[in-house]
């Protein structure tokens, strides 16, 4: 289970008006990456220094460290320990006791090991920070028109993906068992999954027919879950649009983290936060949803395309 982590006080700037809109696009691919423990670290540094009235070259001047390194710190990519803290209150005047355990326990929460450690040396740093956000997220959406989410994914599927991967043979089993323990840990969180499939990644088949079934089997079953929401993007539907591309949402509990959003690529990824490009891209989700067929529907569906892969 995913420990829960304190909320951070969004501090309001000398008008009484919150922070202004957040802009970051962000590629990543193999490099260092922000984890989600650390951008709410971040993100609550960030707020208190413009409430503080101060830019970043002054904060990181009067702080002692270089401008890039506090811009490092309040994207997530690093984390102060705990013992740098003091300088922080001191800079950005948090006095409130409460503010102040709440900074040293994501601190501390981010320097203490995650769960796919045994796995760090042969998954993507991207990946990585994927999976730090699905673990901190109250709630995934997902929209996948090349394959299907890792999430959603049988064992047998998996390795038939990875497979035909780019990674070094020895390394297939390790992600696998990797995929496997992902899954475990989201549904074994009280978190919520909404994933769109579109059709195109059923139509085309991966590994084998028997792996196809087994994979179609295990959706049919998920449409039943209490806290899995599917819905299917049928092909040949003038009205379903799927130019949204491969887009995974992110949304945090209270004030934790704004929403964020992932779209992946053949090498990496592109990590949104911009408020403008997020709304455009969780209402083109919506109303792809909206256009898609629900569960019972997409159960009908998933039976009769068991029927290409006897």
């Amino acid at each position: 289970m995913s420990k829960q982590l304190p909320m951070p006080v969004e501090p309001e700037d000398a008008s009484g008006q919150r922070a202004g809109r957040r802009t970051t696009v962000r590629y990543l691919q193999n490099e260092a990456v922000p984890r989600a423990v650390r951008k709410v670290l971040g993100n609550a540094l960030r707020l208190s220094r413009e409430s503080a009235r101060l830019s970043l070259g002054e904060s990181a001047g009067r702080l002692g460290v270089s401008s890039s390194k506090l811009s490092r710190i309040e994207s997530g990519t690093n984390s102060p320990k705990e013992r740098d803290l003091p300088r922080f209150f001191e800079t950005y005047g948090i006095t409130t006791p409460q503010e102040q355990d709440n900074l040293r326990e994501l601190a501390a929460a981010a320097h203490r090991p995650n769960w796919w450690q045994p796995w760090s040396a042969v998954t993507p740093k991207y990946l990585q920070a994927v999976v730090s956000f699905e673990d901190m997220a109250c709630r995934v959406r997902s929209f996948e028109p090349t394959y299907l989410h890792g999430l959603l994914q049988t064992p047998e599927y998996a390795r038939a993906l990875i497979e035909r991967g780019r990674g070094p043979a020895n390394t297939y089993d390790e992600l696998v068992r990797f995929r496997t323990a992902r899954q475990k840990q989201f549904t074994s969180a009280d978190k919520k999954l909404f994933c769109i499939v579109d059709e195109t990644t059923l139509a085309r088949p991966v590994g084998s027919s028997a792996i196809m079934r087994g994979q179609l089997q295990h959706l049919i079953d998920l449409t039943s879950h209490s806290r899995i929401q599917l819905r299917l993007a049928p092909l040949y539907d003038f009205d379903v649009h799927v130019e949204l591309g491969p887009t995974t949402i992110f949304d945090f509990a209270g004030r934790l983290l704004p929403t964020i959003v992932f779209t992946e690529a053949y090498d990496g990824g592109l990590v949104i936060e911009d408020e403008e490009m997020v709304d455009r891209r969780v209402k083109a989700f919506d109303e792809l949803a909206a256009r898609s067929l629900d569960s019972h529907a997409m159960r009908r569906r998933l039976q009769h395309l068991m029927t290409r892969y006897r």
